[in-house]
This record gives C-alpha cells, structure tokens and sequence, in this order.
C-alpha cells in the first residue's frame, strides 16, 4: 500500500529527474521517485543492520563470563 506524502529535493534534481524520467523508461516522474527512495531504504537497512550487529558483538565481547569449571576446582576426581 503506497502513502501519499510531501518530500522536498534540490531543484538540479528534479530537473535532471523531469529530464532523464522518460529516456530512463520510468512510467512517471513518481516512478522514478519512489524507485529511488527504496534503493536508498534498502542502503539504509544494511547499513542499520551492520550497525546493530557491530553493537551486539561489541556487548558480547564485554560480557563477563561464567567460570564453570569453578564448581568442580575442589573435588578429587582420583578418588572417584
């Protein structure tokens, strides 16, 4: 479902895109438009991911872990 929505863009922008829309076979200035916005949603998702995975392996590194083998330290295993 698209949403109609006011967006602002630098006038050398859409004169290219007013020019370039028909040559570049887009159906309507619109087309062009929102083909744009989704490849840069698209840069922007794999970047906000890399960065999320980047934080998660940051924590991971600084959590402190649990000794296990501390329950064990005291027992005689020869005994056993």
């Amino acid at each position: 479902m698209l949403i109609q929505t006011k967006i602002q863009i630098d006038k050398t922008n859409y004169d290219f895109i007013k020019l370039a829309h028909k040559k570049l076979n887009y159906r309507s200035l619109s087309e062009y438009v929102r083909e744009a916005v989704d490849a840069k949603v698209r840069e922007d998702r794999r970047k906000y991911r890399e960065l999320k995975r980047e934080a998660a392996m940051d924590m991971i590194g600084h959590a402190p872990y649990d000794n296990l083998f501390d329950s064990i330290g005291g027992d005689d295993f020869e005994d056993r």
